[in-house]
């Protein structure tokens, strides 16, 4: 290997292995080549070796006409179908060329149009003066496909085309090559010499049949080197006088192969060859490799009988497999009929892809899969962790941006994935939405792949005295690797049904996205008849309250001394109902205030609000001898007056629940989570069972009697609502006897960043930091 630097030496290789096959300026020598202008016929260009086909040198043909060349009988003969676009039709044609005296050369002609546009034509020499009859090729094709009707199996239908062709062509070696979907092949036929080393089953680096190459088997699907050691012949001149430059001989049959192809062949010891190329759904499928250790011709018409039996033979494979395919086809067609009806059945679409039969690994034959929506994940299946998923999804966000994703070697782009690669080797992803997706999983399946030379020195690069050049590995022996982190391959169909699935996931959500708006309006609607409801009924109870409470104090102060004393106690019961009322009227009208929309987000110093709190819990603190501690608290994106109203109601219900002979000792606290502050506030009151820890937080619901400890119930209904529309969760913990914690989050949100990046927050600094509330002792 030559030493050079990294970067001149991927140009160099992409250079190299793509070089322009189309453009060389060479032919081979059995036969002669003639870029002919339209219509006079007139040569443009010639191979060399001219002066031994016609004893005319290259130099002197050049601006002759083909009749000035040819016989013009013999010209005649083709001259109209030259003037058509079916030169199929006339190749090919048996010319006679006469040398010296009675001395003529017989040549099969064969005509193409280059892709630039000129006539070229190619004479080889003609080993019979008869053309073979149309029934042979019959003959030869109806016993080939008589004995496909015996079997099903491809390796066999393979088997069988390459058995034929070697007994039509008497190479030494016929092999049938098939392209795998990473562009390496592998042999899956063989008829060959018993003594020669077998090449069956052996694969092979996409390096050896490059794109440029892959490319000219698409145009001409035959291709012949009758002798690999033979000397090129020059085009003369190299250059098309008209085009100024060289002429396209993709289409060419004599164009000489390029020198890395042959010193390929050099190394595996073949002599000639002959390739046929295997067309399915326009693309390149195959080749059958004709290899002989010696120099060997095959005619033209010989050829076309070879090509002709392997697209008859062939296109029998290819209808097989469409049937298999089709079969396969309507299976996850009705696998995905079935899932879609399940989905547009239940309530939730997740139900309807996991607990009905066919289920979501039916439609992609896969051991494992997950939706992730809403947040939640559900999995059938062998899947990896939920927190592995959840790192999976946020990777799939940043890099994949089309609507399908699809491998079967995840952990080789995806490091992390090595940890789960007996479960999800082979991926299979739709995006619903940014954060939702449906995955399929595949597991590792360790193969054994047995290479033809090794495929990691495919070739060497070698500098001569002019340039650099690539060469091809001299060693084809048996070279075996174990390929891990690979699962099977997902099929094409396979990436299509879900795809399919994907639009009727979407379409599901849409629908029921929809049906929830309007849900959403008409509650909103009630909510805002409610809370209007509320609002009226509060201020047009409190008049008459007032007067009840105020008549019944004046009846009090009036007939007091006529008043026993059981008509004073009825007296004090009724101003306390009264009372009790009013305070339940204000409590409903303050939590029908608390909204979403009521809420007005602003920078709120967290240390300001409660300050706020404690300052209108005074008298109580004064009077219980309470002691409240804080952390250091942050500056957040909030509603001040409810951020107040929720430590206020949380503080003064540690407060009133305190025990008997203890002063209430609390402590607000905060965190900082990934996407949210967590606060809590803590005290060492009577706390309860937690088994109630839900049912507290329920408008109206009490643990304990008015008698024990008054209130109306609504205290902590209404910090749940103002959690709740800060977008942020409450919880509470708790233990008969040793006092309750009281847990709530609110969210870092874009509000909060786009604040940060003006104002640093706050006395946030890390560490526990305890103050004592000036007004906590008496």
């Amino acid at each position: 290997m030559v030493g050079m630097n990294l970067e001149t030496q991927d140009v160099n290789l992409t250079r190299l292995k793509q070089p322009p096959i189309h453009i060389l300026t060479q032919i081979q020598p059995h036969g002669v080549l003639l870029v002919l202008q339209e219509p006079d016929l007139k040569v443009l260009q010639a191979s060399r070796n001219t002066s031994t086909a016609f004893g005319i040198s290259p130099e002197t043909i050049l601006g002759k006409s083909l009749d000035d060349i040819l016989d013009p009988f013999q010209v005649d003969r083709f001259r109209a179908g030259l003037f058509s676009d079916k030169l199929d039709f006339i190749n090919p044609t048996k010319v006679w060329v006469r040398r010296k005296g009675d001395d003529y050369l017989v040549f099969d002609a064969v005509f193409h149009r280059s892709a630039d546009g000129f006539l070229v034509l190619e004479l080889e020499p003609a080993l019979t003066q008869e053309n073979i009859p149309f029934l042979s090729f019959y003959h030869l094709a109806r016993a080939s496909i008589n004995q496909l009707e015996g079997t099903s199996n491809l390796r066999d239908f393979c088997q069988i085309i390459v058995r034929e062709v070697r007994n039509v062509t008497g190479f030494d070696r016929v092999m049938l090559y098939k392209f795998d979907d990473d562009g390496h092949g592998e042999v899956i036929a063989e008829e060959k010499l018993d003594e020669m080393v077998p090449y069956l089953g052996l694969h092979y680096p996409e390096s050896d049949i490059p794109k440029p190459a892959r490319k000219m088997f698409l145009s001409n699907w035959i291709r012949v080197i009758p002798n690999a050691h033979a000397e090129p012949v020059e085009l003369y001149p190299a250059n098309n006088p008209i085009a100024n430059q060289p002429t396209d001989l993709t289409l060419s049959i004599l164009r000489s192969p390029y020198s890395c192809h042959l010193e390929y062949l050099h190394n595996m010891g073949v002599g000639s060859s002959l390739t046929i190329s295997l067309m399915k759904d326009q693309k390149l499928w195959g080749l059958i490799a004709c290899h002989h250790r010696t120099p060997k011709y095959v005619p033209y018409e010989l050829r076309k009988a070879c090509e002709f039996l392997g697209r008859v033979i062939f296109a029998e494979i290819s209808t097989r497999e469409e049937v298999a395919d089709h079969n396969y086809r309507m299976k996850l067609a009705n696998v995905q009929s079935a899932l879609i009806e399940s989905m547009s059945q239940e309530d939730n679409f997740i139900d309807g892809l996991f607990h009905h039969e066919p289920n979501l690994l039916d439609l992609a034959d896969a051991t494992g899969a997950a939706v992730c929506f809403g947040g939640q994940w559900t999995t059938i299946g062998r899947t990896p962790p939920e927190e592995e998923l959840d790192y999976l999804v946020q990777w799939l966000g940043k890099t994949v941006e089309d609507e399908v994703f699809y491998t079967d070697s995840l952990p080789l782009i995806y490091s992390d994935a090595e940890r789960f690669k007996d479960v999800a080797s082979g991926l299979l992803a739709i995006p619903i939405s940014k954060r939702s997706y449906v995955l399929w999983f595949r597991p590792e399946v360790i193969q054994t792949v047995n290479w033809g030379g090794d495929p990691n020195n495919a070739y060497e690069l070698k500098q001569s005295e002019s340039d650099l050049r690539l060469c091809p590995r001299k060693s084809f022996e048996l070279w075996k690797e174990t390929v891990r982190l690979k699962s099977l391959p997902w099929k094409p169909v396979e990436v299509k049904v879900t795809l399919e699935l994907r639009k009727a996931i979407v379409n599901i959500v849409l629908r029921q996205a929809e049906e929830l708006a309007l849900l959403a309006q008409d509650l909103e609607r009630s909510n805002a008849e409610l809370k209007k409801f509320a609002y009226v009924a509060s201020h047009d109870l409190q008049e008459p309250l007032n007067q009840v409470a105020n008549y019944v104090q004046l009846l009090e102060m009036r007939y007091n001394e006529e008043l026993d004393q059981d008509a004073k106690d009825f007296i004090d019961f009724a101003v306390e109902g009264v009372s009790l009322m009013q305070t339940l009227i204000d409590d409903v009208l303050a939590y029908s205030k608390v909204d979403l929309k009521g809420i007005e987000w602003e920078l709120t110093e967290v240390e300001t609000a409660l300050n706020q709190a404690l300052g209108n819990l005074r008298g109580r603190i004064a009077e219980t001898g309470a002691a409240i501690t804080f952390d250091s608290l942050p500056t957040i994106v909030a509603d001040p007056t409810q951020l107040m109203q929720l430590f206020q109601n949380l503080i003064g219900n540690a407060i009133k629940f305190k025990k008997k002979d203890e002063a209430p000792q609390i402590h607000v606290g905060v965190q900082r989570q990934d996407e949210a502050w967590l606060f809590s506030v803590q005290d060492n009151g009577i706390g309860f069972d937690q088994q109630f820890a839900d049912r507290i937080f329920v408008i109206f619901q009490r643990l304990h009697t008015r008698d024990e400890y008054p209130g109306s119930g609504m205290g902590l209904a209404i910090c749940k609502k103002i959690v709740e529309c800060h977008r942020g969760r409450i919880w509470v913990e708790s233990t008969l006897g040793q006092g309750a914690t009281f847990h709530f989050t609110i969210p870092v949100g874009g509000r909060d960043l786009r604040f940060a990046a003006a104002r640093r927050y706050r006395n946030h600094a890390s560490g526990r930091k305890k103050q004592n509330y000036p007004f906590d002792r008496r």
